[in-house]
């Protein structure tokens, strides 16, 4: 069953979501974190840093770790096939948002206000891991 990580970044009170591009394998111009798999020999959080360093260009003097949430297991069907996947959520502060710059994994990214979430078809469970984390995320 794959892990990932699921980092949410946050500046200001609003949350940086990015578009997932066409160049990716699952869930093709869904809305979503910076993520990714968690390889065998590494931590989660390791995964996160180290996605947030690829996919939004910020590295550690840039973010400072808010939360760190207990790992969710779901399921999901894209494409007609079936997923479960074991997510770990992360919330991030970014001290400078200017900073953002994506890679090919994204087509763009914007910075909402974490209730303006549920206006964007997402990738899943990210609507839920906001919702638990509002407070958090202001």
């Amino acid at each position: 069953m794959p892990r990932v990580v699921s980092c949410l970044l946050v500046h200001n009170g609003k949350l940086l979501i990015l578009k997932r591009s066409t160049k990716v394998k699952t869930y093709k111009e869904y809305w979503g974190a910076v993520a990714g798999y968690i390889e065998p020999n590494e931590q989660p959080y390791e995964t996160a840093v180290k996605e947030i360093g690829e996919e939004a260009g910020l590295g550690t003097k840039d973010i400072t770790l808010i939360v760190q949430a207990e790992p969710v297991t779901i399921n999901d069907v894209y494409d007609g096939v079936q997923y479960q996947w074991v997510i770990y959520p992360f919330i991030f502060r970014v001290t400078n948002d200017s900073k953002v710059h994506i890679d090919w994994e994204h087509s763009e990214y914007q910075w909402i206000s974490p209730d303006e979430i549920s206006q964007y078809q997402t990738v899943p469970y990210l609507k839920e891991i906001v919702r638990q984390h509002l407070q958090e995320l202001r």
